[in-house]
């Protein structure tokens, strides 16, 4: 814990004042995530995949407490590396850690250096067997893969740090995967700034399918995304490996024909009144290779004369309206989540 020095007494040089209190620590709540490390098997876990290049003649701190440490620094709230100097001693982070100190800030950025796109893989194996035991813990009956990407900003002249036009800054494109059930986080791939949302989404998300598919063959899969991961391919990979998808289209002008033979924009009786309709047709366009299940929502909000339409690509089956398809509050997809469950029993 950081302290101001100890200052001596001129009158009498053997009393010292210090504001250090002793062995002290603001970071108790910490004990908390060792003992969940240890009940999960979070560290063991890691130990077992991750394997670095290690060329140390010399080392005090193992790769697995390096690892260690930076986490439960950045739980703590201590994100940069730095902050290791000023925990050095610290009571919590030293028992925590098994060792009489903290490895330094440069022990823990030359840390960093040692990965590679392999130790990255081992990390991502690591990650799923610990989503594994969790997966079999809750007895899972559903997972949905919730499709998104994100945008992380860069500072200086990383590789791959492009200029990206939507957000309008520098950085990485990462895409990433999150349960839409309990908000796991599944995997996530780093990208260069400038790529499409939905770039190499098919080969992100199928050997996570195929996991889930071959080691829990019970669970019900779902796909949901924007309309940025609207490619026919993903489609494909769903229904090959039978699994459920809801994505949203971006609108064209055909679409916009049917919604409007659906539901013309018409003077209401009343236009202080919202309207608002699910409808369900069939649809294809170009670059798929069949028609498929298509949910138009058309809303007018009160005081407007026109409709606004949306629309969604789905293969869920005929037991879910066009309404409960179309909306996305989680509660809701836990409610579809059950009745998935019951029609597929």
């Amino acid at each position: 814990m950081a302290t101001l020095p100890q200052l001596k007494l001129n009158f009498n040089q053997q009393i010292k004042l210090s504001n250090g209190g002793g062995s002290l620590s603001s970071d108790t709540g910490q004990f908390l995530f060792r003992e969940f490390d240890e009940k999960l098997g979070f560290s063991k876990t890691l130990a077992q995949h991750l394997c670095l290049k290690d060329t140390r003649a010399y080392s005090v701190h193992s790769n697995e407490n390096l690892l260690r440490q930076k986490l439960y620094q950045m739980i703590a709230g201590y994100a940069h590396d730095d902050a290791a100097d000023h925990l050095t001693t610290d009571p919590v982070f030293t028992h925590m850690l098994g060792t009489p100190a903290l490895a330094s800030q440069p022990s823990l950025s030359r840390f960093f250096k040692r990965f590679d796109r392999q130790s990255i893989e081992q990390l991502e194996r690591a990650n799923q067997a610990l989503l594994d035991k969790v997966h079999t813990f809750r007895e899972s009956k559903t997972l949905i893969f919730d499709l998104d990407s994100t945008h992380s900003d860069t500072y200086g002249n990383q590789e791959d740090a492009v200029y990206n036009a939507h957000y309008g800054t520098i950085g990485f494109h990462p895409l990433v995967a999150f349960d839409g059930v309990t908000g796991d986080f599944l995997k996530a791939k780093l990208r260069p700034g400038h790529v499409y949302t939905s770039n190499g989404v098919v080969e992100f998300i199928q050997p996570l399918i195929e996991h889930y598919n071959e080691k829990f063959p019970e669970t019900i899969s779902f796909v949901r995304g924007d309309s940025g991961f609207a490619v026919p391919a993903l489609y494909d990979l769903c229904e090959k490996e039978s699994v459920f998808y809801v994505i949203r289209l971006k609108s064209n002008a055909k679409l916009q024909q049917i919604a409007e033979d659906l539901h013309p924009s018409t003077t209401p009786s009343d236009v202080t009144k919202a309207a608002c309709y699910f409808e369900e047709t069939m649809y294809q366009a170009a670059s798929w290779s069949k028609p498929r299940k298509v949910i138009v929502k058309s809303v007018r909000p009160a005081g407007e004369l026109l409709f606004t339409h949306a629309f969604i690509v789905t293969n869920l089956v005929d037991a879910f309206s066009p309404k409960d398809i179309f909306l996305k509050k989680e509660g809701r997809w836990k409610t579809i989540s059950r009745k998935l469950s019951m029609v597929s029993n």
